[in-house]
Parts: C-alpha cells; sequence; structure tokens
C-alpha cells in the first residue's frame, strides 16, 4: 500500500510497470519491500549489507534475484525499467554505493533510473548495528563495533551524510523520497546531513513521512 500510494500521490500514476523504487533492509519488518514491490508491478532494488537477512528472504521466494555486483545490478535494472517486468532484485552490499552509483549513471549518462526511493534501515538505533558505515565491510564493521563503538559512530554519521548527499541529487532531478518511519532523516539531521526543509522550522524535513503523507 504504500509504494502503491506513492506512486498515486508523487508520480500520479495508478500503475507502476517500468517504474523503479530503492531502498535498503531485509531484515525484520524490512523484509516486505522485496514483495511489495512485486506485488505493485515495479522494479525493486533493496540493498542489505547482511547476506543471510538476503539468502532468507531469496529462500522465502520474497526476493526474486541476488546480486553482490554494481554493475549487474545496474544493467538488470535497466532492462526489467525498459521491458516493464516486475523484478525484486537484492543487492548484496551497502545502500550508500547503490545510491552513489546512481548519481554516476545521472551524471554520466542523463538518466534518472530511479523513480521511488526510501530507507529502511534501522536508524532508530544506528549505533549498535541498526545502520553499517559503507566505509567498510560488514564483518569489519561489526568487529569496529565491538572494539572502538566510538569510531563507528563517526564513521555511521560520516555515512549518512553521503547516503543523504546522493538522495538529495536524485531528488533534485525528480526522484521522489520519502521516510519510512525509521528515524533515518532525524539520524540524517544529527549528522550534520542537508534535510532541513528550506524556509519551515528545524523540525520540518525536506522529504516526507509515509505516517501523514503517503498513509494518511
Amino acid at each position: 500500500l504504500t509504494v502503491l500510494n506513492a506512486g498515486r500521490r508523487y508520480l500520479k500514476a495508478e500503475d507502476l510497470s517500468g517504474k523503479v523504487f530503492v531502498t535498503s533492509g531485509l531484515g525484520g519488518m524490512s523484509g516486505a519491500q522485496a514483495k511489495a514491490a512485486v506485488i505493485a508491478g515495479c522494479v525493486g532494488v533493496i540493498a542489505e549489507v547482511d547476506e543471510a537477512a538476503l539468502l532468507k528472504r531469496h529462500k522465502q521466494g520474497w526476493l526474486m534475484e541476488i546480486s553482490n555486483n554494481l554493475d549487474h545490478c545496474i544493467a538488470r535494472l535497466r532492462e526489467a525499467r525498459k521491458y516493464k517486468i516486475a523484478l525484486s532484485l537484492g543487492y548484496h552490499g551497502n545502500v550508500v554505493d547503490l545510491w552513489e552509483r546512481l548519481v554516476y549513471e545521472l551524471d554520466t549518462t542523463g538518466e534518472l533510473l530511479v523513480d521511488l526511493g526510501s530507507d529502511q534501515t534501522s536508524c532508530h538505533n544506528p549505533f549498535s548495528g541498526g545502520y553499517y558505515p559503507v566505509q567498510l565491510g560488514f564483518e569489519e564493521a561489526k568487529q569496529l563495533l565491538s572494539t572502538n563503538p566510538g569510531k563507528f559512530r563517526t564513521l555511521v554519521q560520516e555515512s549518512l551524510k553521503r547516503h543523504v548527499a546522493a538522495i538529495n541529487k536524485l531528488a533534485d532531478k525528480g526522484m521522489f523520497f520519502w521516510d519510512y518511519g525509521n528515524a533515518f532523516l532525524l539520524e540524517a539531521q544529527r549528522a550534520g546531513a542537508d534535510v532541513e526543509k528550506k524556509g519551515a522550522n528545524k523540525t520540518e524535513f525536506r522529504y516526507p513521512s509515509y505516517v501523514q503523507h503517503i498513509m494518511g
């Protein structure tokens, strides 16, 4: 319902075939995102750093394909988008790398390859394993979290700034991004990322919340 309503509200589209939804998280509550994309008829690319979560969703049939190669992900995205194939593709890697690759594609080809975007990392708990920084691999980040939580926190906040910077570039070209109620925008703001709504008070964000703007 969230994906369908986001398409209706922001893309003015009842039919989401050929539209691309990019997000992250395939763990607990976020695990349904892949299935939602296919039910809605769009192309869903969902990043997940934990391979166990990816394999679980794939085994369940909620996730159609898995890849750890960004070149392959972009090629599959282009193909599914062109031929309007409903697809759920799990990218085994950090979502920041995925967003930054989409910015690179925009900069080099002029193509905006994503229509809808969100995030379901556990940003209500970003410094205890809910969000993994792009600068490190999954196992390396887990080790740092246990040995030097202060350094881990710093890397998470740097990663959040990169995360938002990439989203902002794509949103400026027409992608519609929303907050999934996971404190992503709040933690990004605390990290110093550019998420404040221009001309509004400091508690308002430049991107809407799905609760008020989409489900409401």
